[in-house]
Parts: structure tokens; C-alpha cells; sequence
């Protein structure tokens, strides 16, 4: 008996790892970001707010409390 090849199946799978090796060299052409100056985006966004590192200091502290009674 002869062995029958699944030309479609055959087709769609070589597309596919075709469009996957396209697909990462299009993501390599993109330049690497470099020489960021930090302090010219902060003047850009305004101040961080502080208020978040001592809201995640306060429930530490609150459970320290409790479980020291």
C-alpha cells in the first residue's frame, strides 16, 4: 500500500513556522531603548506618590501590635 502525504496539513504547518520566524524577526527589528534619562520622565509624570510605601508599611506594623498582645 502506498503511503498518501497530507499536502494541505503539510502547507498549513510550513506557513505556520514560517510566519512564527517572521514574527520574531519582526519583534528583533525594533531598536533596544537606551540611555534613559530617569529624571527628565519623573519632570514629564509629575512626583510618585509617597503615600504608597507607607501604606505598605502600616498594616505590617498594625499586625506586629497585634500579635504581640
Amino acid at each position: 500500500m502506498g503511503v498518501t502525504r497530507l499536502k494541505r496539513k503539510d502547507r498549513k504547518n510550513k506557513a505556520r513556522a514560517n510566519n512564527k520566524q517572521a514574527r520574531i524577526k519582526h519583534l528583533l527589528l525594533t531598536p533596544v531603548i537606551k540611555n534613559v534619562d530617569m529624571d527628565e520622565l519623573r519632570a514629564q509624570f509629575g512626583e510618585a506618590p509617597k503615600n504608597n510605601t507607607e501604606a505598605a508599611e502600616a498594616p505590617a506594623a498594625t499586625t506586629e501590635e497585634t500579635s504581640a498582645e
